[in-house]
Formats: C-alpha cells, sequence, structure tokens
C-alpha cells in the first residue's frame, strides 16, 4: 500500500535523499523541504494541539499553518505542473499518444521487415 492510498499528500522534512525525492514525485507525493527551526515548530505545534492540520498551497508554493503563518518551499517548475495536472509517467506518456501513434505507422512503412512474423 502507498502513502497516497493512505490519503498522505505531502512529506515535509528538512531534507530528502535525491531518489526518495524523485520517487516521490512519481507517485504523487509533494516532498517539502523546510529548514530545521519551522521543522521544529510543526512538531512542537502538532504535539501540543490534537489534530493540527496543514494547508499546502502547491501553487502559491506555500505551506500554511492554522494561525496564518505561512512557509514558502522551493518545486521545479516541471514536477509542479505534473502535480497540479494529476500526471505521473503514464499520463505524461499518454498525452504524446498521437504523435507515438504516427510515429509507428511511419516506421512500419520504413522498415516493414521489423514488423513481419514469421510462420
Amino acid at each position: 500500500m502507498a502513502l497516497h492510498d493512505w490519503g498522505i499528500r505531502a512529506l515535509i522534512a528538512p531534507s530528502f535523499a535525491e531518489i526518495f525525492h524523485g520517487n516521490c514525485f512519481k507517485n504523487g507525493l509533494l516532498p517539502i523541504v523546510l529548514n530545521e527551526e519551522v521543522i521544529d515548530s510543526l512538531f512542537a505545534a502538532v504535539e501540543s494541539n490534537p489534530g493540527y492540520s496543514l494547508r499546502i498551497d502547491l501553487e502559491q508554493q506555500l505551506l500554511i499553518e492554522q494561525d496564518g503563518r505561512e512557509h514558502h518551499f522551493d518545486i521545479d517548475p516541471f514536477r509542479k505542473d505534473c502535480l497540479l495536472r494529476g500526471l505521473d509517467v503514464v499520463g505524461l506518456t499518454l498525452q504524446s499518444a498521437e504523435l507515438i501513434r504516427q510515429f509507428e505507422q511511419a516506421r512500419r512503412r520504413q522498415e516493414p521487415w521489423l514488423f513481419e512474423r514469421e510462420g
């Protein structure tokens, strides 16, 4: 079961390993990097306030606390666009389905022997 299946849509930490960071996006998760001081204050708020919640505005790249404090986070524009549009690797590929089909047809015409079946 993936984190996304449990309703987890974002992870917040002072850093992420490069492979883990990339895999987050492949799984529809937003990895947010904030400094340790902010992370510590978020932990304190969660511990002292049962049910504490945060709001994430991906479009504005803001993490917003219950008291209105905002924390900006950076994200690659391409990855941000993919998350906003709900696109994973397969979805990105399917956006080019017509171009792929055209390429395959041209390849069949140019090199038909590659597509011939024996027997």
